[in-house]
C-alpha cells in the first residue's frame, strides 16, 4: 500500500472510541474522561498540560510538580457502538465515564475531576438564578 492510500484509508477509517484515564504514578490520583476519538483527545490533553493551560488545574498543578514521565494515560474501556448505535456514541461514552467515575470513587481513589451536576441540580441551580431576573 503506498503512502497516498494509508493516509487515505486512515482519514476514513472509524476512530477508536474509549474511556481512559490520566492516573498520576507519584500520589495515585486520577482523571477520567472519553472520546470518540481517544488518541485525538490523548494528544489534547498532553498538549495542554505541557502548555501549560490545562483546565483541570489540580492536574495541570501535579504535571509541572512531578513531570510528564510521572503520568500514565491508560485505557479503562473501549467501546465499539453498532452500526444503528453511532450516533449514540457520545451519550453513551458519557454514561460509560460516569460509571467509571462512580466506580472509582467508591473504591477510593482520588479523582482530578469535579463531580458533574446531576439534572435535577441544574435546573435547580437555572431556577435559581432565574428568580432574581424576574
Amino acid at each position: 500500500m503506498d503512502r497516498k492510500a494509508a493516509i487515505r484509508e486512515y482519514k476514513l477509517g472509524p476512530r477508536p472510541m474509549a474511556v481512559f484515564q490520566i492516573r498520576n504514578t507519584v500520589n495515585e490520583r486520577v482523571f477520567v474522561d472519553s472520546s470518540i476519538n481517544f488518541p485525538g483527545k490523548i494528544n489534547r490533553h498532553k498538549f495542554q498540560l505541557n502548555a501549560g493551560n490545562h483546565p483541570v488545574k489540580d492536574l495541570q498543578t501535579d504535571w509541572k510538580q512531578f513531570g510528564e514521565a510521572t503520568f500514565k494515560f491508560e485505557i479503562l474501556e473501549e467501546y465499539s457502538p453498532s452500526e444503528s448505535a453511532v450516533d449514540n456514541a457520545k451519550e453513551d461514552l458519557a454514561a460509560l465515564e460516569a460509571l467509571w467515575l462512580e466506580k472509582l470513587t467508591n473504591d477510593g481513589v482520588e479523582l482530578y475531576n469535579e463531580r458533574k451536576l446531576t439534572r435535577e441540580e441544574r435546573l435547580a441551580m437555572i431556577a435559581a438564578n432565574n428568580r432574581g431576573k424576574f
